[in-house]
């Protein structure tokens, strides 16, 4: 999401800072670039309008014109303006997106177009909250227009391990809302969902369905979710049900098929609802919160390092990391070890998904797509680790000629691959030596370039 738009600011930018001093005529030209990347980026033509016209004012100040770095100054105006556009100045909600601030059962009803995602936003949510904010979970399903859609959400249910309002032939919205309710107060569930039905556009008998069901839910939240493949409909969508629904909060869908991003830019400006969470993939935990000052972060290159962080904890196995961590104090790194941070790296979405939050990394992003960069290759460098036998990856002297051979059949590969492999595990290898041969204060006093191949140690 953002890459087009990110590029093309950060092409801008590159040109900014590589100039001494800023003219007037300097940042309009920048601020015409700006403006053609953001519709480019299909963002609504008022917000851009309001955008540019709100960096501008601060960018054409004696403070940046006359600024050391001016270059660097209209980055961040540009970023800080970013941050406040996507609704930054807002108070964080709790749940780590899901605002939970309610008596329970707190209730929870998803409303939208069908099609959009909303009983896969169900599951993602409800297995979020079963497991971050370990809370007893209900969904029912109003969705009685779509042929097993109710069936589709016990299906996820069961999968998440999540329980679903057992579905009765018949039963209208309106009184799967009442039972969906009573059963979560009797039982005492902290949160109950109330996944209702779509149509394919905006119409009266959709509205007034969702006018019932929230009468009777009195839903803490209503959350629209909105598919951000669509664009600017996704915009209209969202006003629509934000006049008719009382929406409180937008979730949008399939964002990583979107490389625009002009929904989710829009989307604050024109409604006034806040962008709470994104659905990043299909996979039922591709669900993250939104945070303003990341987004544009990553829109400009600087990464995500906080985002990077909380993924490595949520995917990491604590046992095996500690078991590495001893390994590593005693210098020991085997080819077990590396296929376990394979398997940790492709947990965490592959060198696209910890790129993206990595700062200043655009130009790589580029120049690895132009050199068509597989993300199969980690897939394949398991495969063949795993086609090792367990001597071999505990000894990786033992891999003579013949054996990388039989590697290379058995793992659908060529023996080149297994070189490629091998050459990457002792460098690596390498590198875990000479953080043992430094130790803590000698990290301290030579810094990162002492565990680079080859570095550190020339005098």
């Amino acid at each position: 999401m953002f890459d087009s738009l990110s590029n093309r600011l950060n092409d801008v930018f590159d040109r900014l800072r590589g100039r001494g001093a800023l003219t007037e005529d300097d940042v309009g030209a920048a601020m015409r670039e700006i403006r053609i990347a953001l519709l480019e980026a299909d963002v609504a033509l008022p917000v851009v309008r309001d955008f540019v016209a709100g960096v501008r004012e601060k960018a054409v100040g004696q403070e940046v014109l006359r600024s050391v770095t001016p270059g660097q100054m209209v980055v961040k105006i540009v970023h800080d303006h970013l941050v406040d556009v996507l609704g930054g100045g807002e108070a964080p909600t709790r749940g780590d997106g899901i605002d939970l601030n309610a008596t329970p059962p707190v209730g929870i009803m998803l409303v939208g177009l069908q099609g959009s995602g909303k009983t896969t936003t169900a599951g993602k949510m409800a297995l979020r909250l079963k497991t971050r904010e370990r809370k007893k979970v209900l969904m029912a399903s109003l969705d009685v227009q779509r042929p097993a859609a109710q069936e589709q959400l016990a299906q996820l249910g069961r999968q998440i391990g999540v329980t679903t309002l057992p579905i009765v032939a018949g039963e209208r919205p309106v009184a799967i809302t009442r039972r969906a309710l009573d059963v979560a107060r009797r039982e005492g569930y902290d949160v109950v969902m109330y996944d209702t039905a779509g149509r394919l556009h905006v119409d009266e008998e959709l509205m007034l369905e969702v006018a019932a069901v929230r009468e009777v839910a009195n839903p803490y939240q209503t959350l629209l979710v909105a598919d951000a493949m669509t664009g600017q409909d996704a915009v209209n969508v969202a006003k629509a049900f934000g006049e008719r629904a009382g929406v409180t909060g937008i979730v949008l869908t399939r964002i990583d098929g979107d490389a625009r991003g002009g929904a989710a830019l829009s989307m604050r400006a024109i409604t006034g609802k806040p962008i709470v969470l994104l659905g990043t993939g299909e996979k039922i935990d591709a669900l993250e919160a939104f945070h303003p000052d990341r987004i544009a972060g990553r829109i400009l290159g600087m990464g995500d390092v906080v985002g990077l962080v909380e993924k490595a904890a949520e995917t990491a196995d604590r046992d095996e990391a500690e078991r590495l961590a001893a390994k590593l104090q005693k210098g020991n790194f085997d080819l077990d070890d590396l296929a376990a941070q394979l398997r940790q790296l492709r947990r965490m979405g592959g060198m696209g998904g910890v790129l993206g939050m990595l700062p200043g990394v655009g130009k790589i992003k580029k120049q690895l797509a132009g050199a068509n960069i597989d993300e199969g290759i980690v897939k394949r460098q398991e495969a063949i680790l795993s086609s090792m036998t367990k001597a071999e990856r505990k000894n990786p002297k033992l891999l003579n000629g013949s054996r990388r051979r039989r590697i290379a059949a058995g793992s659908g590969t060529e023996v080149q691959d297994i070189n490629r492999l091998l050459k990457q595990y002792q460098d690596m290898a390498g590198m875990m030596k000479r953080m043992q041969k430094l130790g803590q204060k000698g990290l301290m006093r030579h810094g990162l370039s002492a565990l680079m191949p080859g570095g550190g140690f020339r005098h």
